[in-house]
């Protein structure tokens, strides 16, 4: 039989455990944080430059307005470039294929980039980028040595890092060293937020 103190013990034990099932986990998940910090307007610029040697022989630049704590913000620019395949045809039935014939195929090069941004502690702020970037050239004179003179040839560079960055902010986070031509590709990062 249950004596009065041993039911007064399980209903302590009941209302306790019903107490604490109530009460919110103490480091709610990441994902649960992410949702309910508040979405920041920030504008990121990137600029994509390009140097053989100490000479600068290219720079581009990308502004891109982002929410921070948000959903990830896509920039795809670029242009599809005709690139010649020959083929070699027969003028008749039983000759051999010695006409040339001209068709050609569609290359797309541009730049990507996707960012995605969220606030960090210190009036930090956390991207995470890829870019990718995608060129044609064509070498020519000494550079062509070794290489097809006149050829296309089809470049790209491809980076995804987080940076933490302020407000007001630039790093330069990326810098490669094509294995080919020797040029330098550096990746600038700025952040501005959105007053």
């Amino acid at each position: 039989m249950w004596n009065r103190a041993m039911l007064a013990a399980l209903l302590a034990v009941a209302i306790g455990g019903g107490v604490l099932a109530q009460e919110p986990p103490a480091n709610p998940p990441q994902a649960a944080r992410a949702q309910s910090a508040t979405p920041v307007g920030v504008k990121v610029g990137v600029v994509i430059s390009r140097y053989q040697g100490d000479k600068k022989v290219s720079s581009l630049p990308y502004a891109l307005g982002v929410v921070a704590n948000g959903a990830k913000t896509s920039l795809r620019m670029g242009v599809d470039v005709p690139v010649i395949q020959t083929m070699f045809t027969s003028p008749t039935k039983d000759a051999p294929a010695t006409v040339p014939t001209a068709s050609y195929n569609y290359r797309s090069v541009g730049t990507n980039i996707d960012c995605q941004a969220e606030t960090a502690p210190g009036e930090l702020y956390k991207l995470q980028m890829t870019v990718t970037d995608s060129s044609v050239q064509l070498e020519t004179g000494e550079r062509a040595k070794g290489m097809m003179p006149n050829v296309p040839m089809f470049r790209s560079v491809y980076s995804s890092f987080q940076v933490l960055l302020r407000d007001g902010q630039t790093t330069q986070y990326t810098s490669a060293t094509d294995p080919v031509s020797g040029e330098v590709t550096k990746i600038d990062v700025t952040l501005n937020v959105l007053k």
